[in-house]
């Protein structure tokens, strides 16, 4: 499905030919790459990329298609496709549209034939910025003028786009509740909670700590999501009224939230993490797990370092009683996870459902329902889970 010529402008005048793919342009928002050699939709549909134009670093995109259990929500989130070699095969057992097809119906433009490595290195070097897809015939004056009235991410938030407008509930009503403070939670993470025997509340990020606790949950997520942690003080005012009410756990920005409820700092990183092979150490009990990352920003530790140099368990005192590090980053040595010790209360960087990734961590989901066990047929449908998330995607799932 290739198309007429087209190109990435970055902020910074850099510029990589390609030709056009998907839905039509021009687009603009943060340049950011992801590592993964498979789950290209489920990134796309994860709204933790919302504004962003995502790089694929594996060079062939769109090999076995696309489907509906591929989607981590309702809609595209993403804001374009950036890729070396797209394919829009349907031949694949569970492919139901070519990749290609999807994306023009989700409304998403991408690019192909275009150099990522070249791309991906600039990243590495510069750190990630604003850019843009563009006709190969629109002047690149035009294109730089339409990139820097983009918005930062500095400062942004974008969970208040992807959250629902009310509450959604999914599950049996005669299982134990998860409340789920909802600043862009995927599926798998949804899943993961039907298939432990639970139900689920989806509460809007705007919701009271009194909205939260209406229906008397059993435990509270704080989900992931898009944006700078550092412009989201009304959930981390939320989250502090929660903590030592009911147990806690955080997954990505939703530890980014605890972790500001500490009092601790978050930052901004050079170009993120975003794939499914970073390795992080469980500081406790010195076990690495290969894990599913997608985050631009990161939690500055107690000391004010952002660099965990050691191998040790940091404890410090906060407001809501003692804490301590739990998980560090082998790349960069950032902060991977923290837990309270006086109250249950905990989160990771990582993602542990993965959707894409290894499944090395999903133990911490037993962990944070108490061990419960999977039932046997309980799995839950993807199909019925997008039915009930918000913001319904455009064209066929």
């Amino acid at each position: 499905m290739a198309g007429e010529g087209a190109y990435v402008l970055l902020e910074d005048g850099k510029r990589f030919d390609g030709v056009s793919c998907g839905a039509p342009g021009p687009v603009v928002g943060e340049v950011v790459f992801t590592t993964g050699m498979s789950g290209y939709q489920e990134s796309m549909s994860d709204p933790s990329f919302a504004g962003q134009l995502i790089t694929f670093t594996y060079p062939h995109i769109g090999n076995y298609g696309a489907s509906a259990a591929a989607m981590e929500s309702a809609r595209a989130w993403g804001a374009a496709a950036i890729m070396r070699e797209a394919c829009n095969r349907t031949d694949a057992a569970d492919a139901e549209h070519g990749w290609l097809d999807w994306l023009a119906a989700q409304g998403v433009p991408a690019i192909t034939d275009l150099d990522t490595r070249a791309l991906v290195r600039h990243i590495r070097q510069a750190g990630a910025m604003r850019g843009g897809i563009f006709e190969a015939d629109t002047p690149a004056t035009t294109a730089h003028a339409m990139i820097v009235q983009e918005p930062s991410m500095n400062g942004r938030d974008l969970a208040a786009l992807v959250t629902p407008e009310e509450v959604v509930r999914v599950g049996d009503e005669d299982r134990p509740l998860v409340a789920v403070l909802d600043t862009g939670v995927k599926i798998s993470m949804i899943r993961n909670l039907l298939d432990r025997g639970h139900r689920v509340e989806l509460h809007p990020c705007t919701s009271s700590p009194e909205q939260l606790l209406a229906a008397d949950p059993d435990a509270i997520l704080l989900a992931n999501g898009p944006g700078d942690p550092a412009a989201l003080e009304y959930v981390v005012a939320t989250v502090r009224e929660l903590v030592g009410k009911r147990p806690v756990w955080g997954i990505c920005l939703g530890h980014q939230m605890l972790c500001r409820a500490l009092g601790l700092e978050t930052f901004k990183l050079p170009f993120g993490h975003r794939g499914a092979n970073h390795p992080v150490k469980d500081l406790a009990t010195g076990q690495i797990a290969i894990t599913s990352q997608n985050h631009g920003f990161a939690v500055v530790g107690p000391n004010g370092q952002q660099r965990i140099e050691d191998d040790v368990a940091l404890e410090w005192e906060t407001d809501l009683g003692r804490a301590r590090v739990s998980h560090v980053n082998l790349y960069d040595r950032t902060v991977e996870g923290v837990e309270l010790l006086d109250v249950p209360a905990a989160s990771v960087q990582y993602h542990p459902e993965a959707g894409p990734g290894p499944h090395d961590s999903l133990y911490l989901f037993d962990r944070f329902l108490g061990g419960t066990e999977v039932e046997a047929g309980g799995r839950a449908a993807t199909g019925d889970l997008i039915e009930h998330t918000p913001a319904q995607g455009r064209g066929f799932q």
